[in-house]
């Protein structure tokens, strides 16, 4: 089976009712063709990024959809057809699902442990087991200006 996102964005003129009209039409024509209905978000209305039709808002709506792609054609063509429907986009979804399932198969999260640094890990200064190196004088005289 195939899973399908499809997003379309109505008029913000509609009222409740006809909005809620549109979306059981388009929610049936998939119905009638035997996909399943896995989710849908109503994302309610929300600005545009640019104004389309000079509208600068819209009506958001996402469906999830798994089922053969007959139905794709017919849902394409209503909101094509309806002037309410100010873009729409129906996108193929499970590709993207096997290649991340695949990736996480190949590259499992490993638990990361980093080194602690040696001064540390004992709570107290390290001392250190090489000979000590010569000492140098507190104060070195500086060069003489000349």
């Amino acid at each position: 089976m195939r899973t399908y996102e499809v997003l379309f964005i109505l008029s913000p003129s509609l009222g409740e009712d006809e909005s809620t009209n549109h979306i059981t039409e388009f929610r049936g024509v998939a119905d009638k063709s035997g996909a399943k209905l896995l989710s849908e978000d109503a994302w309610g209305r929300r600005r545009l990024a640019y104004p389309i039709n000079k509208l600068n808002e819209g009506i958001y709506h996402l469906f999830t959809f798994e089922g053969e792609g007959e139905f794709l054609s017919e849902l394409d063509r209503k909101m094509k057809n309806s002037d309410q429907v100010i873009r729409h986009m129906i996108t193929r979804t499970d590709l993207d699902l096997k290649r991340a399932a695949k990736l996480a198969a190949r590259n499992p999260k490993k638990e990361r442990l980093r080194p602690a640094p040696a001064e540390f890990t004992q709570g107290a200064p390290v001392a250190s087991a090489a000979p000590a190196a010569t000492e140098v004088p507190a104060e070195t005289p500086a060069p003489a200006a000349e």
